[in-house]
């Protein structure tokens, strides 16, 4: 079983930046895909980027190419979001998940990822 925990969200105005962080318990997180999904209150869950195990590999929602990176250390159990330029349709709560390292990064369905964190709120002010 594998436990994550989100952090460093919070309030910012258009234009700032954030990097949110999640990490990991259990032995396993080497081994699995990571992504962070996001919602918006009313809106579904949608996907926003997905890194492979190896970090090797990466896949990014278009509305936020170019201005989001994600990044992982294995050896902390942790990946990461670093979302620059933000802009109020970023806001929403974000979501780390974890998913076997043979989910493919393209894969950004919400049912092949196992295992969830809690959410961190991201609220950007124009």
């Amino acid at each position: 079983q594998v436990q994550l925990v989100e952090s460093g969200g919070g309030l910012v105005q258009a234009g700032d930046s954030l990097r949110l962080s999640c990490t990991a318990s259990g032995r396993t997180f080497s081994s699995l895909t990571m992504g962070w999904f996001r919602q918006a209150p009313g809106t579904e869950r949608e996907f926003v980027v997905a890194m492979s195990w190896s970090g090797l590999s990466t896949n990014y929602a278009d509305a936020v190419k170019g201005r989001f990176t994600i990044s992982r250390d294995n050896a902390k159990n942790t990946v990461y979001l670093q979302m620059n330029s933000l802009k109020p349709e970023d806001t929403a709560a974000y979501y780390c998940a974890g998913a076997s390292g043979l989910t493919s990064v393209l894969d950004t369905r919400l049912g092949s990822y196992a295992y969830w964190g809690q959410g961190t709120q991201v609220t950007v002010s124009s």
